[in-house]
């Protein structure tokens, strides 16, 4: 998570209650993969990868495309370095989740490169890191997963349309019919309508335990959205001087407005932010090592 979660071992009661909530995996489906194929009600995209290319830091497939560069902004210990994924969808059901370990439930955990390669990806980002809640609406692929209303979220539409919306204003069952594909419950919400959202570094994320607030100069990780079936994703490396300082919630929502981002919203940050191209991290996460998460957002390598 971004923020850094605290808790105090005071006794054995409250160690075991910690350790639970926090280490021991509660599996709720073993085999995500056969839970999908049993219970989704949308044909996703399958195209032969005939067409399928790789050009140093671009692929493309068919109508689809995935564009990777670096930026780096400012000097000395205000440096900033930061990894744009351009991507244009053939079909909104392209972009595709995954879960550790191919299982739902929480703190079941996996680097976001090790996920990629188990789904044959050729570019992913971490996700909302759904795995260390227990409420938030999670749709992934077509298939309702969790139905506990509690934040912002936001949602991919087979037509390729992304929207902000409450969750706590509708349910797991009215946005599948609606056609809804995805679903992250993380935020905060940073664009809207092209501007950036007032108030965000005071919005709370987790009001479980720890940090309610995901403030200061950090690792992040965001999608944005240009166009119908037109994303940016950033990620944006910290905790770094002299290579990258990290970003304010502001200061992120200011790079996809600059990316041309009408709506954007913050995914889980860190030491999870992570982006993955073509076999490898390409950006440098902030534990010095990729951090294990519970679930990525993806495209499949077609020629795989």
């Amino acid at each position: 998570m971004s923020a850094t979660v605290v808790v105090v071992l005071a006794c054995g009661g409250t160690a075991a209650w910690a350790a639970d909530r926090f280490l021991v995996e509660h599996v709720q489906i073993s085999d995500v993969s056969a839970y999908e194929a049993e219970n989704s009600t949308i044909t996703s995209d399958d195209t032969d990868g005939a067409t399928a290319t790789l050009t140093g830091s671009s692929y493309t497939d068919g109508e689809t495309s995935v564009t990777v560069s670096t930026v780096t902004t400012g000097t000395g210990d205000e440096t900033v370095t930061y990894y744009v994924a351009d991507v244009v969808l053939g079909d909104a059901t392209e972009l595709r989740s995954a879960f550790a370990k191919d299982q739902f439930g929480e703190n079941i955990i996996e680097p976001t490169s090790e996920i990629a390669a188990d789904n044959g990806a050729i570019f992913a980002i971490n996700g909302d890191y759904y795995g260390f809640r227990d409420n938030g609406i999670v749709i992934r692929n077509g298939v309702v997963y969790r139905d506990e209303p509690a934040r912002t979220g936001l949602a991919f539409y087979t037509d390729g349309t992304v929207t902000v919306y409450d969750e706590t204003t509708t349910s797991a069952a009215e946005l599948l019919a609606a056609g809804v594909w995805n679903t992250l419950s993380f935020g905060p919400a940073i664009v809207e309508d092209g501007a950036v959202v007032d108030g965000i570094e005071d919005v709370e994320i987790d009001t479980n335990i720890g940090n309610h607030s995901i403030q200061g100069d950090q690792p992040r990780t965001a999608v944005g959205v240009i166009d119908e079936n037109h994303l940016v994703f950033v990620v944006v490396d910290g905790r770094d001087e002299g290579y990258s300082a990290g970003v304010t919630l502001t200061e992120l929502a200011e790079i996809m407005t600059g990316l041309g981002a009408t709506t954007a919203y913050n995914l889980d940050g860190g030491g999870s932010s992570t982006m993955y191209f073509d076999g490898e991290v390409v950006n440098q996460p902030s534990n010095g090592g990729e951090r294990g998460t519970s679930d990525i957002l993806y495209i499949e390598d077609a020629r795989s």
